[in-house]
């Protein structure tokens, strides 16, 4: 019987609901023990009013574009009642996204290729699409490179906080396995993830493996601290995933 990857490894899983199951799910299958423990949540944006106002202008046809970063903005969205007229095109971020949208009844327009990140969205940009307006809703502590990047090629870019990211403390029981060793490698699945990680759970023990979902992740996790030892080569789960079962243990990827 050929031993998995992850035979043993306890996993720390920073998010719950439908992704954390997934994640845990497919860990399980390596040997892993996940260990979920959400450590970000979503709340309603503090300006509703800005908020309605722009899901207004945007059920009324007033943006040629409207960019969506994740599924917690596609949630917002459904949340909202929003309606996107057939004027108006969907830019996703990428797969993971444009399949919420998807699951929602809206339709990605367009999906960056390479790189599914806000630079790679930017830099794929469609060159017959580089005017008009644009709606990007996002979260409340979005860096803002995704709306100077837009405006940088000639795009009329509204920024609107659809909700806001807060950080949730963990268990002692998951904050005393983590100082002790136990739980082995941490997933980081966003920046705030990173951030969280720094301030409730550093000094990491030698030996903890962290794990980024990709390369603007792991920029943002060095940026708070951490050193990084894994990188997935797509924003996605199964990326990270297969990229922390290859550094587990490198002859089980084909």
């Amino acid at each position: 019987m050929t031993a998995k990857p992850l035979g043993g490894w306890r996993v720390l899983v920073p998010r719950g609901g439908k992704w954390g199951d997934g994640v845990a799910a497919t860990l399980r299958t390596l040997g892993a023990i996940p260990v979920v423990a959400p450590m970000i949540n979503f709340a309603s944006a503090d300006d509703g009013p800005a908020l309605a106002n722009a899901m207004h202008e945007l059920s009324d046809g007033q943006f040629d574009w409207i960019v969506i970063t994740s599924a917690t903005t596609v949630d917002v969205l459904v949340g909202q009642g929003a309606k996107i007229p057939a004027s108006t095109r969907i830019a996703a971020v990428g797969e993971t996204t444009a399949a919420a949208l998807a699951l929602a009844g809206y339709h990605a327009d367009f999906v960056p290729a390479v790189d599914n990140s806000a630079r790679g969205l930017v830099k794929e940009w469609p060159k017959a699409a580089v005017s008009g307006r644009v709606l990007v809703p996002q979260s409340d502590i979005a860096e803002p490179n995704l709306v100077s990047g837009l405006g940088a090629l000639g795009l009329d870019v509204k920024f609107v906080a659809a909700y806001r990211t807060v950080g949730v403390p963990v268990s002692d029981a998951v904050r005393a396995d983590v100082a002790s060793g136990r739980i082995r490698a941490l997933l980081v699945s966003s920046g705030s993830v990173a951030r969280q990680i720094a301030s409730q759970l550093t000094p990491l023990p030698d030996g903890t493996v962290v794990a980024c979902i990709g390369p603007r992740t792991a920029f943002d996790a060095r940026a708070a601290g951490l050193v990084v030892d894994v990188i997935a080569d797509y924003r996605s789960a199964e990326s990270l995933i297969a990229a922390l079962a290859e550094y587990a243990d490198p002859d089980s990827i084909d």
